[in-house]
């Protein structure tokens, strides 16, 4: 089983989630905000503005998406659809256990957050394709962490000592 708990669920979330092209529009308009102030509030106090944008990112988040808070975000890359979701928190695609109804096979009542996945990256504009790239391992420590204080920080793009990105292995 997850070793995340259960989010709070907002009605209509899934309704949402099922129409990514709103989503990833909210999801660009956050990034260019954040973006533009992450500097001045940085000057200000390092450690406050993570603690402001964890307080702002966590509830917006666990509401719509049913986040786990990993610290990781890839929202953008799976179609809006929160992988850590998964009850096996899988972050590359499904396990091969997945029910011919498309259904997981750990929760049979639920549907698989994969297939949900790659749906909604269809039907995306601007990040549509981003489901195909292979993620890093997740770094546990930066769980209930801001992500977007780790991507400005750049805290999230950083990878276990041996692994190398698929692209790093063809270019080298």
């Amino acid at each position: 089983m997850s070793s995340f708990p259960e989010a709070r669920r907002w009605p209509g979330s899934e309704w949402l989630q099922d129409h990514p092209r709103l989503l990833e529009a909210l999801y660009a308009s956050t990034e260019r905000i954040v973006r533009a102030v992450w500097p001045f509030l940085r000057r200000i106090s390092p450690v406050g503005s993570a603690r402001l944008l964890l307080w702002v990112e966590k509830p917006a988040k666990e509401i719509l998406f049913n986040c786990q808070m990993c610290g990781q975000c890839i929202l953008h890359s799976t179609g809006m659809t929160c992988p850590m979701t998964c009850p096996k928190n899988l972050r590359n695609g499904p396990c091969g256990g997945v029910r011919a109804n498309g259904h997981c096979e750990v929760i049979a009542e639920m549907p698989c957050v994969w297939t949900l996945a790659w749906r909604r990256d269809a039907a995306m504009e601007r990040y549509a394709g981003e489901i195909r790239l292979l993620q890093p391992p997740l770094n546990r420590s930066l769980q209930h962490t801001s992500s977007w204080a780790n991507l400005l920080e750049g805290v999230d793009s950083r990878t276990p000592p041996g692994w190398t990105r698929v692209d790093e292995e063809e270019e080298g």
